[in-house]
């Protein structure tokens, strides 16, 4: 069992007008976008964070720094397969057992997408989806999340490298 690791990862964006926001691989209709270097995606972000941690590869910071105008509007799911390419290089027995994701946002309402955003997750993570989870969370009009002025994921993988 020494080879089963635990990761943990998480991630915050402000909430902007004019930009799409983007969960989870999905790009969600709604008035408010995701305002970063990249597309926004905290619930990949907060997951590439969770795998490089339990394959101790660093963070998304230096895999794809913000400083590096390369990386910006960068599309979270190509960060996502060039995380996993970086892990099987380092592991060639990488394999992932579980995801579980949190999302906190006020609105809009999550319940309905997440049935896609979890098939859309186990499809770029090439497991099924019986090992992804999806949770929404509202923060109950405590700020920022609450006010509807940012969104943030917390993403918890078990990997086995």
């Amino acid at each position: 069992m020494n080879n089963v690791r635990i990761g943990q990862g998480y991630d915050l964006h402000r909430l902007a007008e004019g930009i799409s926001l983007k969960l989870g691989g999905l790009t969600i209709d709604f008035d408010k976008g995701s305002l970063g270097h990249s597309d926004g995606d905290v619930v990949l972000h907060a997951l590439i964070d969770a795998l490089l941690g339990a394959s101790g590869l660093g963070d998304i910071g230096e895999l794809f720094p913000d400083d590096d105008p390369s990386y910006r509007g960068m599309d979270s799911t190509w960060a996502l397969s060039k995380t996993l390419a970086r892990i099987q290089e380092n592991y060639p027995d990488f394999q992932i057992l579980n995801i579980d994701a949190t999302i906190f946002l006020e609105r809009p309402k999550l319940r309905p997408l997440k049935e896609a955003m979890r098939n859309t997750l186990a499809k770029h993570l090439g497991v099924a989806p019986s090992a992804v989870s999806i949770k929404a969370k509202t923060a109950e009009g405590f700020f920022p999340v609450g006010t509807s002025d940012a969104v943030a994921a917390s993403v918890v993988c078990l990997v086995k490298l």
